[in-house]
């Protein structure tokens, strides 16, 4: 529970001191499909995804749904793939990472302009930059996750 607390903590209060890093890294979003992809349990990942989502809508300005939406299936579709794949491989986490992005932006999206019927500006070069950026940190994050949890 101490990992998805203190990632929202950081996406919520790191960008007030460095407002890009908000634009470009979703650290509730990594640790969603970190554990998703662990547990390896659809039902699991759900919930999981479910939990971080709603707790991440709490903490920010838009309707509460749109992340535990977005997150929830991304948290699904994890653990639904982590039991097919080789989930210690840097590459295929990478890869992973970088499409769950794509899902999660889309989702996000597209719920939030057609059913809540807010304005969302998009741009393609601005969400690759940001899925490579959230890829590469997932990779960091995953490495550093992999040794807490072979500490314990």
């Amino acid at each position: 529970m101490g990992v998805p607390l203190l990632a929202l903590f950081l996406q919520a209060f790191v960008p007030l001191r460095f407002p890009r890093f908000a634009v470009y890294v979703d650290l509730p979003l990594l640790v969603t499909i970190f554990f998703a992809m662990a547990r390896r349990n659809p039902m699991a990942g759900t919930l999981t995804g479910a939990v971080i989502g709603l707790a991440q809508d709490m903490l920010g300005h838009n309707p509460i749904g749109l992340y535990g939406i977005a997150k929830t299936l991304v948290g699904y579709g994890a653990s639904s793939l982590g039991v097919k794949l080789d989930v210690e491989n840097a590459g295929a986490r990478f890869l992973v990472t970088l499409g769950f992005y794509f899902v999660h932006s889309t989702v996000y999206f597209a719920v939030a302009r057609y059913l809540v019927n807010m304005t969302q500006p998009a741009s393609w070069l601005h969400g690759t930059l940001a899925g490579v950026v959230n890829g590469v940190l997932g990779v960091i994050v995953y490495f550093l996750l992999d040794r807490f949890k072979q500490r314990t």
